[in-house]
């Protein structure tokens, strides 16, 4: 066999191709200058290139696949990619286009060829996890040690190498945004391969790991946010392609999109999303970036709609911005959060665009940056980062660089008065002034702006610190201290800004679902998200990997699980729930009818329920206990809300939120909501068990005056 060529080889002769490209007019020029290339490279024997390594580990196959053995006869695509890499994940939607397009027994075969940048991407299991986040539907083999990259002689993540049936060398395409170029080269050499009788129709042994996945609550939760005034948590369930707002007590409220990606507005239980990530609330508005949608969406819990503010749809490629937000093409935004900028209170909403390495702003009503001119609400503009790929600080926004930003967290309050960025790409967390624009390193990388491989797992100050791609940041005003999901180091870390001192907080430094009695004894996989809440007792993290969201308490100094509704899977209609029917209490049953409570539309009643159990006596895990609400003769009070739930722990009051219509039915008589318990208990003493149930009417007296926002109605019962 000949000997083995690196696309050192191939780049000269595909030079000329590519110029001959930009100058043809139509594609049938386009097609016939290809065809002559592949007609000249064919002929040539020192194109092919060196096998896979023999004890590589391969994803969504039965077995090992060899160019030369199971692809021979097969068109193959190599995609070099790691998949922490926001252009590799950009090119992911023409590789799902190609297949739509060819079969494999059309005689096309993609291989995802995965070159680790980071050492946690070398692992097998965190590769299998990004393949199931990201859909990723064809065989990947994990070259950890970037051997097939070191001897084709590729630079650059993602890099796309196209085979003919003998391994032989064909095409090569460096970087994205080649989408159109992809379909021409593989279209072209299945036609040539096929008319020359050199292609083979046989199948290859794929079996998708996530066939054997069983179903989760949650799948990959990329960002969880807190509104304290409404005891409100948002998840942005990213692998189901949804938004998730929950009680802290962990009662679903609403469930918006999914399962399946989609770009719709519209009512609730008709909007979808593609892996959303950044969250954020203000008010009864949930702020989303809707990253694979290239999209910053609105979804007003109060009207039960969901809009698009900033993005058409389609990843923009400007690293200006300016125009009114949904012409404003935009670029992976990775997270959100508010902030105020020359004008009212919260009037803009500050975006990580990770895909542009940018921070960007979405005014929602006029506003001034520094060093940046006056805008009107609606206008979508970059704040601070020239859009190259880079680890460079600056006092002008504008001449900064950042990698792939994906975490923002705001300091507002004096001295700080900065936007802090988790700067994924770089291992940093940055510093953005409110003021006048200035960026500066907080922790970790280096002072060499262009090397992005200054990473690590060190506790230390500045760049002593070393951090591994963090995702996420949260600010703690009282503590003055900022939070930090290192994701690669499945680690919680801690950075006090005015030392510059950054610790591990909690995370053994391997990923896994431990909870120990100590933080640092517990795991965490990948987590990319955090917020914190309850007066800054209590940290949320995304556990992305482990599809949790776990309670980190800075009070006990414990890890735990937060306990999301389990009637959200991932089978169940990703819309918010109907009515339930309550099942039929018992005679022995206890009713009390509550004194009436005012209320007005839109109004949030808020039943906060704390139950206790006989001395001795504790819960049946095997057992179904729950709540059910209902409101007979008036069941529009709960279109379209969460109206059942499991009662588990008892150490807490369960608090069940209604939401009241914007716009109230006239009644002949006030409405009531009925909420009923069940609740399956053991008396250890005796070794009995028992079934209780209690029920509770809370009239409802609607007047039309407006009033707070909620109104909480305590109720306590002893079985």
């Amino acid at each position: 066999m000949a000997s083995k060529c690196s696309l050192s080889t191939l780049f000269p002769l595909q030079s000329q191709l590519d110029c001959d490209l930009e100058d043809a007019t139509t594609q049938e020029e386009k097609e016939e200058l290809v065809q002559q290339f592949l007609k000249r490279v064919d002929e040539r024997e020192d194109l092919t290139i060196p096998d896979f390594q023999t004890d590589l580990e391969w994803l969504n196959t039965e077995s090992p696949l060899s160019v030369y053995k199971e692809l021979a006869g097969k068109v193959v695509l190599l995609d070099f990619f790691t998949y922490c890499c926001i252009n590799c994940m950009h090119i992911l939607p023409d590789l799902h286009q190609l297949e739509k397009r060819h079969s494999i027994q059309d005689g096309l075969v993609i291989i995802g060829v995965h070159s680790a940048k980071f050492p946690n991407e070398k692992i097998l299991d965190n590769i299998r996890s990004a393949v199931l986040r990201y859909n990723i539907c064809h065989p990947v083999v994990n070259d950890g040690e970037a051997s097939l990259w070191h001897e084709l002689e590729v630079s650059c993540w993602p890099t796309l190498v196209l085979l003919g049936p003998r391994g032989n060398l064909l095409f090569s395409l460096v970087g994205e945004g080649h989408g159109e170029k992809l379909i021409l080269f593989t279209d072209a050499a299945l036609r040539f391969y096929g008319e020359k009788g050199q292609l083979k129709t046989h199948v290859l042994g794929i079996k998708l790991y996530k066939d054997s996945l069983a179903p989760s609550i949650l799948s990959f939760p990329g960002k969880v946010a807190i509104d304290e005034s409404s005891r409100r948590l948002v998840i942005a369930d990213t692998g189901h392609h949804r938004i998730l707002v929950v009680s802290t007590a962990g009662q679903l409220l609403r469930v918006i999109g999914g399962p399946e990606s989609g770009r719709k507005d519209g009512g609730l239980s008709e909007a979808s999303f593609h892996s959303p990530q950044g969250v954020a609330f203000k008010g009864d508005a949930v702020y989303v970036a809707d990253t694979e949608n290239h999209l910053i969406r609105k979804i007003d819990l109060s009207e039960g709609r969901v809009s698009t503010v900033a993005g058409t749809g389609v990843q923009g490629t400007d690293k200006e911005g300016g125009a009114v937000g949904v012409q404003q093409p935009i670029s992976s935004p990775w997270d959100v959060t508010l902030g105020t900028a020359g004008g009212e209170e919260d009037n803009v909403l500050w975006i990580a665009m990770a895909g542009t390495h940018q921070i960007w702003a979405l005014f929602l009503a006029d506003g001034k940056l520094p060093k940046g001119g006056e805008f009107k609400a609606g206008v979508c503009v970059r704040w601070a980062g020239s859009g190259n790929e880079e680890n460079r600080n600056n006092s002008y926004p504008h001449k900064a660089g950042f990698a792939q930003p994906s975490g923002l967290a705001l300091a507002a309050e004096e001295p700080w008065s900065c936007l802090y960025v988790a700067d994924s790409e770089s291992s940093t967390i940055r510093s953005l002034a409110l003021k006048d624009g200035a960026v500066k390193l907080l922790v970790g990388g280096e002072r060499d702006p262009l090397n992005l491989f200054a990473f690590g797992d060190a506790d230390g100050k500045g760049v002593d610190a070393k951090l591994q791609h963090p995702l996420g940041v949260a600010w703690s005003p009282a503590q003055s201290l900022l939070y930090v999901a290192d994701s690669y180091n499945h680690k919680i870390k801690v950075v006090d800004p005015k030392a510059k001192l950054c610790s591990t907080l909690a995370g053994t430094g391997e990923a896994g679902d431990s909870l120990g009695p100590e933080m640092r004894e517990s795991s965490f996989n990948e987590p990319g998200g955090i917020c914190v809440g309850e007066s800054e007792k209590l940290l949320y993290v995304a556990d992305t990997n482990n599809h949790q969201i776990k309670v980190v308490n800075l009070v006990s100094k414990t890890v735990s699980v937060f306990p999301v509704s389990p009637e959200v899977t991932d089978s169940t209609v990703s819309t918010p729930l109907g009515r339930t029917k309550a099942p039929t209490l018992p005679k022995s049953a206890a009713r009390t009818e509550m004194p009436p409570v005012e209320v007005s539309a839109g109004q949030t009643v808020i039943m906060s329920l704390a139950l206790s159990l006989p001395e001795g006596a504790k819960l049946t895990e095997e057992a179904p206990s729950c709540w059910v609400l209902s409101a007979e003769g008036n069941e529009w009070l709960l279109d379209g809300q969460v109206t059942t739930g499991e009662v588990v722990d008892l150490s807490q009051p369960i608090n069940i939120s209604t939401k009241l219509p914007a716009a109230m039915k006239e009644s002949d008589n006030n409405p009531c909501l009925t909420l009923g318990v069940w609740v399956f208990y053991c008396l250890e003493a005796g070794k009995a068990c028992m079934m209780k149930a209690a029920s509770f009417s809370q009239p409802l007296q609607i007047n039309s005056h407006s009033g707070e926002k909620q109104v909480t109605v305590a109720i306590a019962h002893t079985f």
